[in-house]
């Protein structure tokens, strides 16, 4: 008699709808008319965004709750995926550096996710966005918003099992409570990590600007692409700038290859946002230099984010002996570009240059 160790395609399928059941068993069930009626019906006025496959809007729950209503487009066959695995992913998780699921309606074609309500809308209006928004970002906000992720990112790594990589950290995907507190959200292309597994090979997926070099080119993810993308995100809370445009020093430099330059030559606080007012020199450059660490071209010289953590809270002398060149993942929109190249500084420090082999016709991967 002949066996499988892989199992058989129906039993695959059967343990696809247990786990499926199982996250369901999870999580309260909310109907589609009460969604219906806590949206007014998902009237525009009540839009507060868009996501890869959906619109969120704002509602108020039976009981007096402001919830954020995530609907998935009926046309979104790869949003159904997402979706299941969102469910999957968090209806246990709770932290609060992490944006809470409240519930979801599976009902005929309807797949709707229902968030916690955050009010501040995301870190990414607030700090690239319109100057005319009333929320003002003074360094302390700043670096509470950096320290809160980084406690986040922390718990999805290190204090869960299985591990969770979020594998789409960016500043739209950070929202903001009333006090202005950082809560990670959009957990549609997370992966559970076990703890005897020390990369995956998957599809690639993400945000330009934000996808760490090796999992761009090759698809090896480990947690320590999510330690990337937190590095490109302190470097745009710092500087008020966008990770995505490639002009920064007067120049064709993307954000993190202009705060490397900068570095070397010693000038980091050209960095600053000129709209961040008084602040600490010493603490701001700190920071540049720990986003500096989380963006060194190897993986494996990226630090943990629990050591991040203590980065950020103690006061601890980094050793720069230990800091290495970035590495830089580009698209093939910039035509001008070799597919790979070692660019030399005026004082002969190099810089990797990494361009993508991947086409960006690719879905998953998300333009700024």
């Amino acid at each position: 008699m002949g066996c499988s160790c892989f199992g058989s395609k129906k039993a695959a399928n059967e343990t696809h709808r247990d786990t499926k059941e199982d996250s369901l068993r999870n999580i309260k069930q909310i109907s589609y008319n009460e969604l219906r009626s806590a949206t007014d019906n998902f009237h525009s006025s009540n839009k507060i965004g868009r996501g890869g496959f959906g619109t969120v809007y704002k509602g108020t729950l039976k009981g007096g709750r402001q919830v954020a209503v995530k609907t998935l487009s009926a046309q979104s066959t790869q949003g159904v995926r997402e979706f299941l695995n969102e469910i999957n992913t968090i209806s246990q998780v709770k932290h609060q550096h992490l944006v809470e699921l409240v519930g979801c309606c599976i009902q005929g074609a309807n797949r709707i996710l229902v968030y916690e309500y955050v009010e501040n809308n995301s870190l990414d209006r607030a700090l690239l966005g319109s100057r005319n928004t009333n929320i003002l970002l003074d360094w302390q906000k700043r670096s509470a918003i950096c320290l809160g992720i980084a406690r986040g990112l922390t718990y999805l790594h290190e204090e869960l099992v299985p591990h969770i990589v979020h594998r789409d950290i960016k500043a739209s995907n950070i929202l903001l409570d009333k006090e202005l507190n950082p809560k990670i959200g959009d957990f549609g292309l997370a992966k559970l990590f076990p703890d005897d597994i020390t990369h995956i090979s998957t599809r690639i997926a993400g945000t330009t600007g934000y996808l760490a070099p090796e999992y761009a080119l090759g698809g090896q993810l480990t947690m320590k692409a999510d330690v990337y993308s937190f590095g490109i995100l302190i470097l745009e809370i710092i500087s008020g700038r966008s990770s995505a445009r490639s002009n920064w020093g007067g120049t064709e430099k993307l954000l993190l290859q202009w705060a490397w330059e900068l570095h070397i030559e010693g000038r980091l606080l050209e960095l600053v946002d000129p709209d961040l007012g008084e602040y600490p020199e010493e603490e701001v450059i700190k920071h540049i230099k720990i986003a500096l660490f989380c963006t060194q071209a190897s993986a494996n010289q990226r630090p943990l984010m629990s050591q991040v953590v203590e980065m950020l809270t103690k006061n601890i002398r980094l050793n720069e002996k230990l800091l290495s060149a970035p590495g830089f993942f580009q698209d093939l929109s910039r035509q001008n570009e070799t597919p790979s190249s070692i660019k030399k500084s005026s004082n002969d420090s190099t810089t990797t240059n990494i361009n993508s082999s991947v086409p960006v016709t690719i879905t998953e991967i998300t333009p700024r």
